[in-house]
């Protein structure tokens, strides 16, 4: 019987491969992850070879039946990866033909290494998309949880992270939760271009048995394959594509770290991120460090990397293979657990968060957030929108002046500034007359905000 280790391509080589060099090329080290996707394509190639009547149905059992024991054997540790046999395809099927004998040596019959990875790599890419999509959802709820927990508590919105208008606490949570809801329908988008079978295409021209790759198809739960086999082994287009979707959702959650961690500081004191959600300082015994935010906006720049990576991968390879393309695991892999843990993390804290509405308001009380409020006033009494901004600018110069905001100041003081205002003028300048204002779909009302939560929860169905 053949040697366990010895590659089965050796037979044109007169000399063995140099130990560094089968090291240096060898990928066990990071593919084995791949192994139940293997081995569940190795099936299904097991079954359409003999459907098609290439294996006997004799065979075909006894390949099967190897296959479990091999998985069996992999899951309870007891099988030796071994670097000589360079990946985890050629130590599954080493293995295999070790239990069964010449069966197992008719399994690779009308495939290739090429496009056997293929199939492995969309098979394992699909399976942790849909995971990452669990993860993804269950953060969408806690942020709407939280949105609708707290749909009128009253904060500063900001532009230029300066002061801008009031909204709600349960506005900005909708508008991370839109965020997310983008990123969902690309990782589905990618998925879509994911769940195309390689199989069959061979090493790069097909192959010349009488394979049936849609009925291998439907025993992976494909929706289709590919119609070039040149493209089908070499690209790796829907691994880039997902990377780039991930570098998206991991950009939206640095946004969203960004302001946790402003937050959560002294200076703004607007929330509490749960003590298992932080660390402290080795010589700074009243230090909180929000470290979950800061590591998921660091990791971003990791996933970022990643996608620049596979990019620089691609651009330059002829068709079809190229032992170029080993390098896309390691990098997808990261990405795919980078984004996996974040968003575990992420959504175990978010419906954890507390927020300190009183700190909130008073920020939103300062800054001149109902300016613009005036402004709307009196157009609404008639005066030209770039007048009425010229009026509520000098009354902002007078409030800067003497310290106080819009609402702080005498009705008579106000009037020195136009004869248009009334006394009803106070009613638009409360936080609450100002949020109560936006009373759009889109805008920050609670009302709104309560009827954005019931529609948010729907979109999730």
């Amino acid at each position: 019987m053949t040697d366990q280790n010895s590659k089965p391509w050796a037979g044109r080589f007169t000399e063995p491969t140099d130990a560094f060099v089968e090291a240096f090329t060898a990928s066990i080290g990071f593919d084995q992850r791949l192994y139940r996707h293997d081995i569940a394509g190795s099936r299904a190639h097991a079954q359409m070879l003999s459907h098609i009547g290439v294996l006997t149905e004799a065979e075909c059992q006894q390949i099967l039946q190897g296959l479990d024991q091999v998985q069996a054997e992999i899951e309870s540790g007891q099988l030796q990866w071994s670097v000589a046999l360079e990946d985890v395809h050629m130590n599954i099927e080493a293995r295999l033909t070790a239990l069964i004998g010449d069966a197992g040596k008719k399994l690779h019959t009308g495939r290739s290494r090429n496009d056997q990875v293929a199939t492995d790599i969309r098979l394992y890419l699909r399976d942790e998309i849909d995971a990452i999509q669990a993860e993804l959802t269950r953060l969408q709820i806690a942020l709407i949880d939280l949105a609708e927990r707290e749909f009128d508590a009253i904060m500063p919105g900001f532009t230029h992270l300066q002061v801008a208008q009031p909204v709600t606490f349960g506005h900005h949570m909708l508008a991370w939760f839109e965020m997310l809801v983008r990123d969902g329908q690309r990782l589905a988008d990618c998925r879509q271009r994911v769940n195309i079978m390689p199989l069959g295409s061979a090493a790069l021209a097909g192959t010349s048995y009488p394979i049936d790759r849609e009925y291998t198809a439907k025993l992976l739960g494909f929706d289709g394959i590919t119609e070039n086999s040149l493209d089908a082994v070499s690209d790796r287009d829907f691994a880039i594509e997902f990377c780039a979707a991930a570098s998206l959702v991991m950009t939206h959650m640095s946004r969203f770290s960004e302001e946790l961690i402003i937050w959560a500081s002294a200076q703004f004191d607007f929330v509490d991120i749960p003590d298992s959600f932080c660390t402290g300082s080795s010589i700074m015994p009243q230090k909180k460090n929000p470290d979950v935010p800061e590591l998921v906006r660091g990791k971003t720049g990791r996933v970022n990397g990643h996608l620049i990576s596979l990019l620089t991968l691609m651009k330059a390879q002829p068709l079809a293979y190229n032992k170029d393309n080993q390098e896309d695991k390691e990098p997808l892999f990261d990405v795919i657990d980078t984004l996996r843990g974040s968003l575990k993390v992420y959504a175990d804290m978010m419906a954890a968060l507390t927020i300190k509405r009183d700190n909130m308001e008073r920020a939103a009380a300062q800054g001149f957030s109902t300016a613009t409020d005036l402004a709307d006033y009196l157009v609404r009494k008639g005066v030209p929108f770039r007048d009425a901004h010229e009026v509520v600018g000098k009354a902002v110069r007078l409030g800067v002046d003497t310290k106080r905001d819009l609402a702080e100041m005498s009705l008579a003081e106000l009037q020195q500034f136009s004869d248009a205002i009334g006394d009803d003028v106070f009613e638009v300048l409360t936080l609450q007359g100002s949020v109560a204002a936006r009373d759009h779909i889109g805008g920050t009302a609670p009302v709104q905000v309560k009827e954005a939560v019931a529609r948010a929860r729907k979109r999730l169905i």
